[in-house]
């Protein structure tokens, strides 16, 4: 970034619909936002509306990887386990503490228009409920444009 360049903000709202427990890759959405934000280089925030999802950055190349850590979450908040919060159905405070050991934001650097992402990394929003679910993300990118002086 130049002195030149004035720094920009956008933000909007990525829907997208679950379909019960497990990761659902959103880097290429996330990218297709960004790129239509003309976004050169800055930061971008993902913030997802949720108590029972999350967000993560996590290996994009072996699906092995994605089931192994949805076995392993589990495994730390069983449905099997007596909770005094039940009211939604067994699945829903294991859901609670599986976004709470997780995140629902993510800050990601912006560079050359693309998300500084390594080579096996990928966006997961992370649905732990069972049943379909209608989610939501906030995206603000927070630096230049491209062609802006």
């Amino acid at each position: 970034m130049n002195d030149n360049q004035a720094l920009q903000q956008r933000q909007d709202q990525l829907n997208f619909q679950t379909n019960g427990p497990g990761f659902l890759e959103i880097t290429r959405d996330v990218q297709n936002w960004l790129a239509r934000q003309s976004a050169d280089r800055g930061l971008l925030t993902l913030f997802l509306q949720h108590t029972s999802a999350s967000l993560t950055i996590q290996e994009n190349a072996d699906p092995d990887v994605l089931r192994d850590l949805v076995d392993s979450l589990d495994g730390l908040a069983p449905e099997s386990s007596h909770y005094r919060h039940n009211s939604e159905g067994a699945d829903d405070m294991p859901a609670h503490i599986k976004a709470m050991l997780t995140s629902s934001s993510l800050n990601i650097p912006v560079h050359n228009g693309a998300m500084a992402l390594g080579t096996w990394q990928g966006l997961y929003l992370i649905e732990h409920r069972a049943n379909r679910k209608d989610r939501h993300l906030v995206l603000h990118f927070s630096g230049t444009i491209q062609g802006r002086n």
